[in-house]
């Protein structure tokens, strides 16, 4: 038993060896505030476990104890408290490494009333990524109740902090993980690296209760085309020289191309790896056709079904299960069976192909080597597999303004314009802030109203374009109501801004006062005048039988003004009649004439005409007469 063991170790070695490769260590950036001697912008390596804060800042001060520095053991057995009083900044502990696991350290600063923890390298070497115990240490059950960010940084700013702090520093730190996600556009595309095995302990555990939990913010988000998830499945090569060994047969298909550990690691027992790499075969399949049909959320409901009703406890990991499942979701299980193909076969697979090339990194991904590992913008994530930081994490890679509901809800981010409208112009009468909250803050943004946008700063000025300036809020004009009238200041030239309409006087903003035409003499000043002043305008009448006319300021007799105006009536007809009879007689004159000439042409071609001997007659060249 233990020479199988033995074989079976060094064959997977062998196996894990032939996988490594470039291993990208996830960072953000730390900036210290103060003091002088230390101050500036550094890189700090993201712990693998925790919560990063990605989209966020966390602001805090820097304390390194004077015992248990490496925190390998509880602060209250030394009497050390981190905790904030009200009013105060958060409190980041800063600890050496070494002596214990980096997540012990964090475990033991959380529960100290830390922050944040910063572990300082003991040596100099680029950054390293902290990362959970080994297989053996993992079923810890503190490992996911850490929820403090923690950060690796170098000896030698680890040493520079340490040297402030006992010369009586405040050190200050700005910890910032806005830029630790790309956030190019309106879709984040991320990648769940994960496999069907359900017996490998705490790690299989944890990794299908987050698929549980995340399922229904994952599929809300592919369906409303906010995001593009893909799952992958990592599988190794079994070595050439030991394709046709025991170990090789049970654990690999498409002779020892791909691969996966047993899931006992017990070759006697239970199922075999070549089991769970078949399954994940399924999954990929299934993922593909259901993409392709355009539903490629499904997936998340056939591996939380799957999990359910097919565990390997239950002697039910086989592919009649499977199918069942399949079924039940309405994917057509032709097509997946062909996708899968002859597992037996001597030929490579290309879903199972092209999932071995997909784990080699490119760009700014380092290769994926360890279950279960997630990908959001080509960065891997770092941090524990829970909804609340996946989704932070995934809402991180959204264009700042381009972030879905889900992104803004109160318990993932907090709204900062609800507190002074922050910072940005607002009208409140109009009920319009320039104000637009995100997931890594706010930005202030005039608004659009109507499909017409605002122009301005976004902090003190806002204002409507010419065509809709004055439907909102009246442009900020003054606007007055009286007597059965309204009138208005704002004029929908923008030049022109706020001016009081006529019969009014002021600054068109804040007011605008009646003028009294009457009193100030600028209208209705004939003698016969009477002049009565009314809001925003006047009257003027005349005495009896006088009409007043308002353009010339006179008034006139009704009576004269009738007789004028039926004799200009009468003359305008009597004009019109006469023009059309000197037409006519014109008319007549020139036709006739007309006719007179052509008669006369056509007669003098037959007969002499008594003027006949007046018109020259031409003879033809050559003749007698």
């Amino acid at each position: 038993m233990r020479e199988k063991l033995g074989f079976f170790l060094c064959v997977w070695l062998l196996l894990c060896g032939s996988c490594f490769g470039r291993f990208v260590v996830e960072k953000n950036s730390l900036k210290v505030t103060s003091p002088d001697s230390v101050k500036g912008v550094y890189e700090c390596a993201i712990g693998n476990f925790g919560v990063p804060q990605y989209g966020g800042t966390l602001v805090g001060t820097v304390v390194y104890p004077k015992a248990n520095q490496k925190a390998c053991k509880g602060f209250d057995e030394v009497d050390i408290s981190f905790k904030s009083r009200p009013g105060g900044l958060p409190t980041f502990l800063l600890a050496d490494r070494g002596d214990c696991y980096f997540t012990l350290k964090a475990w033991n600063a959380q529960n100290g009333g830390a922050a944040a923890i910063l572990v300082s390298d003991d040596k100099d070497e680029p950054l390293i990524t902290m990362d959970s115990p080994e297989e053996e240490n993992a079923d810890a059950d503190y490992l996911q109740k850490i929820n403090i960010p923690s950060a690796l940084i170098s000896m030698s700013l680890g040493d520079s902090i340490k040297k402030a702090l006992s010369a009586g520093e405040m050190v200050n730190i700005n910890l910032d993980w806005t830029e630790a996600l790309p956030h190019p556009d309106e879709r984040v595309e991320y990648e769940f690296w994960t496999n069907s095995n359900d017996e490998c302990g705490p790690k299989c555990d944890s990794q299908m209760e987050f698929i549980r939990n995340f399922k229904g913010a994952a599929q809300i988000l592919e369906q409303k085309g906010y995001t593009q998830f893909t799952p992958h499945y990592i599988t190794w090569y079994c070595p050439e020289a030991f394709i046709l060994s025991k170990q090789c047969k049970s654990q690999c298909i498409n002779h020892g191309r791909y691969c996966a550990p047993d899931p006992e690691q017990d070759f006697s027992i239970g199922y075999d790896g070549k089991d769970v790499v078949v399954q994940n075969l399924r999954q990929a399949c299934f993922f593909k056709v259901a993409n392709e049909s355009g539903k490629p959320w499904l997936w998340w409901d056939y591996v939380t079904d799957f999990a359910i009703r097919c565990p390997m406890k239950d002697k039910k990991y086989t592919k009649e299960c499977a199918d069942k499942v399949i079924q039940s979701l309405g994917v057509d299980l032709k097509k997946i069976d062909k996708c899968i193909g002859d597992t037996e076969a001597d030929v490579e697979n290309p879903v199972l192909k092209a999932e071995q090339d997909a784990q080699i990194g490119k760009g700014s991904r380092g290769d994926v080597t360890i279950l279960p590992t997630l990908v959001v913008n080509n960065r891997q994530y770092r941090g524990n597999l829970d909804r609340g930081p996946v989704l932070k994490a995934i809402c991180a890679g959204f264009k700042e303004t381009t972030e879905p509901a889900i992104c803004l809800s109160g318990d993932i981010e907090t709204n900062e314009c609800l507190e002074n409208n922050g910072g940005c112009w607002q009208d409140n009468a109009a009920n319009l802030t320039a104000c637009k909250d995100t997931f890594r803050g706010r930005v202030c943004e005039c608004p659009v109203v109507r499909g017409m946008k605002f122009v301005g700063d976004g902090y003190t000025r806002c204002e409507a374009s010419d065509s809709l300036r004055c439907e909102i809020n009246n442009g900020g004009c003054w606007k007055k109501a009286q007597d059965g009238r309204t009138f208005s200041a704002c004029v929908e030239d923008h030049s022109q801004g706020c001016k009081c309409p006529p019969g009014f006087k002021g600054d068109g903003v804040n007011s605008c006062e009646d003028v009294d035409e009457c009193k100030e003499k600028t209208a209705c000043q004939c003698p016969e005048c009477k002049c009565k002043n009314i809001w925003g305008s006047y009257e003027c009448s005349c005495g009896s039988g006088l009409l007043y006319m308002r353009e010339h300021d006179i008034c006139i007799s009704k009576d004269a003004n009738t007789e004028v105006g039926w004799s200009f009536v009468w003359i305008i007809i009597l004009g019109l009649a006469a023009a059309g009879v000197a037409g006519y007689a014109i008319y007549k004159y020139r036709i006739r004439g007309y006719m007179d000439s052509e008669i006369r042409a056509i007669m003098a071609q037959y007969m002499p005409l008594d003027n006949q001997g007046d018109i020259p007659v031409h003879h033809a060249p050559g003749s007698d007469i």
